[in-house]
């Protein structure tokens, strides 16, 4: 169970009836971006008390007739779950501070990856993603997934810098000996869309990834192979 300072208030307001339970901010987040959270999620589990409260400050529960009358059942199980669907969040300054800011650099890492400059065909260092976040006033909903929020963010960062997401082919050969070395490297960096050995014992693949990661990876499986890889991009 989270802890009483980690725990947020989820509140719904009905018919002049308030519900509040206290819960674990991450299950919120992802029970709100509909995740998966598995057959034997219990959402009990993550609340700091297993109750449902009219005022968690006071700590007055709700009544069983207000419960039945607004939810028409009295377990907390599915009562949570509606009042986190279909309520507010309420956070403290300082949990609202910290989640933005953990959100924040998840969408700047994101960025960061699969965005280029479209002008030169090179990623954007972080330091500038975070710099055209801020001019363009971008406000972040910590409870919201990045996946939820990356486009409308990439089209306010549009007017301030050249940005793109993008993603390249690159068609690769090792040696058999530089393959074992590599292969991991090329499934955590991207999807690798063709796999043939070849008669002389080399390998030949074709790597889907995004643009902001070609950098990263030329480095990478040129130090391995000190530079005997062969490399080409063939789409862009």
């Amino acid at each position: 169970m989270v802890s009483m300072d980690d725990a947020v208030i989820a509140r719904l307001d009905s018919t002049g009836e308030r519900f509040e339970v206290l819960m674990d901010p991450q299950i919120v987040s992802k029970i709100r971006n509909k995740e998966d959270l598995g057959d034997n999620f219990d959402i009990l589990n993550f609340m700091a008390i297993d109750t449902v409260f009219k005022d968690s400050h006071k700590g007055i529960r709700a009544s069983t007739e207000s419960l039945m009358k607004i939810f028409n059942t009295t377990e907390t199980k599915k009562i949570a779950q509606e009042i986190i669907v279909k309520g507010e969040i309420q956070l403290t300054t300082e949990q609202r501070k910290e989640m933005m800011e953990n959100k924040r650099k998840q969408i700047i890492a994101m960025i960061v990856r699969n965005a280029i400059n479209p002008q030169t065909k090179t990623p954007h260092p972080p330091q500038r993603i975070e710099m055209a976040m801020t001019e363009a006033k971008i406000s972040i909903d910590p409870f919201k997934s990045v996946d939820a929020q990356i486009q409308q963010i990439l089209k306010k960062l549009q007017p301030i810098i050249p940005i793109r997401f993008e993603k390249f082919v690159l068609a690769i050969r090792l040696s058999g000996e530089d393959y074992g070395k590599c292969f991991s490297d090329l499934k955590n960096f991207g999807k690798i869309t063709k796999d043939e050995w070849q008669k002389d014992g080399s390998w030949i693949g074709l790597l889907e990834l995004p643009a902001g990661l070609k950098t990263e990876l030329f480095d990478k499986i040129n130090a391995k192979t000190k530079g005997n890889a062969e490399m080409k991009m063939i789409e862009s």
